[in-house]
């Protein structure tokens, strides 16, 4: 296992979309293992593959919650139900925060580290992350959906 370097803001492959995983094999399961040691050492919630520079759809997400450890591999949000606007902020864009206006339960279908397909449910946080993970996969940014004037950007030398 090894910590990725995270694509940052204005990196340009960021807006790129992310390609169908042929087949789960080794290199894959390997890259699943890198992005959730590299999400955990930035404390994040979750992490695409993008944004450690592999064009590849795959995500891994980690709520802290039980159950709520998932990995993703192709993706797709087929039901949305209700709104939430919540505060969010991304790995890729440090130190920068938004409101935004996501949906509070989604359900994807996907195949798990196995290669295996599944279908879930998820709703707040979760639903979140998975719905800005998404994103992530198609060249969409966070940044591009914050709401009007909710833009905050702490700086880090503030924390100390």
């Amino acid at each position: 296992m090894a910590i990725r370097t995270i694509r940052e803001e204005g990196d340009e492959i960021l807006r790129k979309k992310s390609r169908e995983v042929e087949k789960v094999d080794e290199k894959i399961k390997e890259l699943i293992n890198d992005m959730f040691e590299t999400m955990v050492k930035y404390n994040g919630v979750g992490l695409s593959a993008v944004q450690v520079g592999v064009l590849k759809k795959v995500i891994v997400i980690d709520t802290g919650e039980p159950g709520e450890r998932l990995v993703l591999i192709n993706p797709k949000i087929i039901k949305e139900k209700g709104e939430q606007t919540v505060e969010e902020g991304c790995l890729s864009f440090p130190n920068k925060f938004g409101k935004i206006v996501r949906p509070n339960e989604v359900t994807v279908v996907a195949l798990d580290e196995n290669g295996k397909e599944f279908k879930t449910k998820a709703k707040e946080l979760l639903a979140q992350a998975i719905c800005h993970e998404v994103d992530h996969l198609n060249g969409e940014l966070f940044i591009d959906k914050i709401l009007p004037g909710t833009l905050e950007i702490i700086n880090p030398e503030d924390q100390k």
